[in-house]
């Protein structure tokens, strides 16, 4: 009898499989396993309007909760590929740029960097840290003071629509306009690459985020030759891949998502690869 009920039990495990066979053949190669295929597009307004409109909201440091149908469409410019954008992603449209806040790991397996996406706002917050415009959900800290942060995950899902893939090129940094406080308000946000420039302290051992180094939000911040670091810095987290390698000690092109913190502008570079000699 124990024979016959094995034979029972195997072949019902593999009929169940059979009929399955339709859902676990080809995974992820039309992007609808991801978002919410119900999100469209009844009321798109690009980011640059976005920005101008919640203008003042954004400068103070407050929140506010969208409750009108209202999407935005944008190519995903950064995630968390090795561990140094953490829970959020960037996103362009081509008017301007914003960082979505979302309490999830792994994000880069289904927002890639080039992917654009549809994305509902209603019910969702907008708001700024450190002036550094963000979508996503109210977030009080230790201190009491709440501002826009990471929305639950559940949350992102019901969302964000996934479209086709599109590509994405970074824009030069215009260095001289470091100190511009339009320029930074116009590309905070945005991916960029600084060109022609050197690590403050490269010795071939000094690494891009030392423990020993780190901040209250583990990260560590470098500087560049010629630019002062309360203008402009390289923000690696501790967790990221490359934290451990040594900076390069040559002239080098930075490429990575350029947000702000009040008044300095933090280069988060997506990947090691980011990082590569200088091109003329």
């Amino acid at each position: 009898m124990r024979h016959i009920h094995y034979y029972i039990v195997l072949l019902a495990c593999f009929l169940t499989t059979s009929c399955m066979d339709g859902d676990w053949d080809i995974p992820g190669t039309d992007g609808t396993e991801f978002g919410n295929e119900a999100v469209t597009e009844t009321n798109v307004v690009t980011i640059n309007q976005l920005k101008k409109q919640y203008a003042g909201v954004i400068s103070s440091g407050g929140y506010v909760q969208f409750t009108e149908p209202t999407q935005i469409k944008g190519v995903v410019t950064g995630n968390d590929i090795q561990g140094n954008i953490y829970n959020q992603i960037g996103l362009e449209d081509g008017t301007g740029s914003i960082i979505i806040c979302i309490s999830q790991g792994g994000l880069y397996g289904q927002l890639q960097v080039g992917r654009e996406i549809l994305v509902e706002l209603e019910g969702l917050y907008i708001g700024s840290y450190g002036q550094q415009p963000e979508i996503g959900t109210p977030y009080t800290n230790k201190s009491g003071r709440t501002y826009v942060s990471r929305m639950p995950r559940a949350l992102w899902q019901q969302h964000y629509k996934m479209l086709d893939m599109k590509g994405i090129s970074p824009v030069v940094f215009d260095v001289s306009k470091v100190k511009d406080a339009d320029y930074m308000k116009e590309n905070c946000g945005r991916l960029m690459t600084i060109k022609g420039v050197k690590f403050q302290g490269a010795n071939g051992k000094r690494v891009y985020a030392n423990e020993n180094e780190k901040d209250a939000a583990n990260c560590v911040n470098r500087s560049l030759q010629g630019i002062s670091s309360n203008q402009l810095v390289v923000r690696t987290s501790t967790y990221a891949d490359f934290a451990n390698k040594p900076l390069p000690t040559d002239t080098v092109d930075i490429t990575g998502v350029f947000t702000r913190y009040n008044n300095t502008w933090q280069i988060l570079i997506r990947e090691e690869a980011d990082v590569i000699e200088y091109e003329q």
